[in-house]
């Protein structure tokens, strides 16, 4: 790797079916490079179709990280993942090699560029929801949950303060992490330059994208994965599977769905999903969007992508 790109890692980030793994592998074609993931899924093994996770010729290609590490019913948190993914990406360094992040995980890519700070976990729905609960079951029951989840930060906080718990609730159910915790670590930044780069579709385009890449696992079999990951003991009590693609194949397998109801659903729910994805990535102004339309020249992207990063 050249020195002027040493210490700066490489993000290519946006929405869901948006071609950002096939860019990836292209600029890694253009100069030695390994990829690190930062899709909370794919962390996950057993769970490949469902994913979109790189196939076995591509992550024999290229190396890749963050993938394959975890059995589906270990809860697995944002921090943890900015500390795997940083031991990874210092590695990469280490190696005179260009690290790649490439994802659509806003908390991860946030947790692993910036450090863990509790002002990045805020959901309306989520906050919602927790006021809800409080008019159902009173704020008494919020706070004892809180005694459960993080003692240390409901010892400073007091039982009728609302605004207070209700947050740190929120950053729990967010990042997976106590907030007292991640008050403690927000102080430690990287120690690398972050580049962003986000590809931006026209919605039409991407709205087909997605209902291309739902037929086609289906296709390739998502309903037998789901089948197969039922079989081995997991379903959507655990978190990893209470996501797009699975709940619905499960629904199905369940008999609460036919076919064509479960694809025009994971269809929905994708497309909405990724809404989310780039309202929240639209936030960071230093994410440079890159505008694409079919046909893409991805070899000709990846290599304006790279002379832009490469720029002192």
């Amino acid at each position: 790797m050249t020195d002027s790109a040493a210490k700066r890692v490489l993000f290519i980030i946006g929405p869901t079916a948006s071609g950002k793994s096939r860019l990836a592998l292209c600029i890694a074609r253009l100069i030695p490079s390994e990829i690190v993931s930062a899709d909370s899924r794919q962390v996950y093994k057993a769970m490949d179709i469902g994913t979109a996770k790189p196939s076995r010729e591509d992550m024999t290609a290229v190396r890749h990280h963050m993938v394959d590490i975890l059995t589906p019913d270990v809860s697995f948190s944002a921090g943890e993942y900015s500390r795997l993914a940083r031991r990874a990406v210092d590695g990469i360094l280490e190696r005179r090699r260009l690290p790649i992040v490439v994802g659509g995980s806003g908390l991860y890519i946030r947790a692993l560029a910036d450090g863990m700070f509790e002002g990045f976990y805020t959901d309306e729905a989520v906050r919602a929801g927790l006021k809800n609960r409080v008019r159902i079951e009173g704020l008494a029951s919020l706070y004892r949950q809180l005694e459960d989840v993080d003692p240390a930060a409901a010892r400073k906080i007091h039982p009728n303060d609302q605004k207070r718990i209700l947050r740190a609730l929120e950053v729990f159910i967010l990042s997976g992490e106590p907030i007292s915790k991640i008050q403690r670590l927000h102080t430690e930044p990287s120690d690398f330059e972050s580049r962003f780069y986000g590809l931006d579709w026209p919605r039409p385009q991407l709205t087909r994208r997605i209902h291309d890449r739902v037929d086609a696992m289906v296709r390739s079999g998502l309903v037998t994965e789901a089948e197969t990951l039922k079989g081995m003991g997991y379903g959507m009590e655990h978190n990893a599977l209470d996501s797009v693609g699975y709940k619905e194949a499960f629904q199905y397998l369940e008999g609460n769905l036919t076919l064509e109801d479960m694809v025009r659903l994971i269809q929905r729910n994708t497309r909405r999903f990724a809404k989310r994805q780039m309202t929240w990535f639209r936030g960071d102004a230093r994410v440079r969007f890159l505008p694409v339309s079919e046909p893409v020249n991805w070899d000709g992207l990846a290599e304006r992508v790279l002379s832009d990063f490469l720029k002192s």
